[in-house]
């Protein structure tokens, strides 16, 4: 996953606890955010699609 991404979507959170977003940055924080989502699903979906499970007696 991309720090660049993850920093950028910090940045616009701690502004706007601060002193909140403009209508662009609300949109772009939005945007980042799917983005954000995503690259995660993508990744997890891969990590499960690498499990396997086995059924059986412990060795």
């Amino acid at each position: 996953m991309d720090k660049k991404l993850i920093d950028e979507i910090n940045r616009l959170a701690k502004k706007q606890r601060e002193c909140g977003l403009t209508e662009e940055e609300t949109a772009l924080q939005g945007e980042l955010r799917k983005q954000y989502l995503t690259e995660f699903r993508a990744n997890f979906r891969q990590i499960l699609d690498n499990v396997e499970v086995v059924d059986g007696e412990p060795q």
